[in-house]
């Protein structure tokens, strides 16, 4: 008895719903998070990159490195004012008359 035979045409129905219904969740999935859609031959489909989107990625390629550095400014500053909020007085003192000479 065979593959085909064993299932039946209901099973055969079935199982090519089924592909049929993965098939579309998985391209709406791509779709709603911004995946590219390909083609059968792995072209590009959607979105269409132009010459707008270059720039934009570019742009805010430039912004996000921008924030990365001053954040770690941020970062060193905070970690500045917690060692002078967390050490005693004496130290700090000893510390502001170092930098005065």
């Amino acid at each position: 008895m065979g593959f085909f035979e064993l299932i039946g045409g209901p099973g055969i129905v079935m199982i090519a719903i089924s592909g049929t219904i993965g098939w579309v969740v998985t391209t709406w999935l791509k779709v709603r998070h911004g995946y590219p859609l390909e083609g059968s031959f792995g072209q590009a489909l959607k979105p269409v990159i132009n010459n707008e989107h270059v720039e934009r990625i570019r742009l805010l390629t430039t912004e996000n490195a921008q924030m990365a550095a001053e954040l770690s400014a941020m970062k060193e500053r905070l970690a500045t004012l917690e060692r002078i909020a967390t050490d005693s007085g004496s130290r700090l003192a000893h510390e502001i008359d170092r930098l005065k000479h």
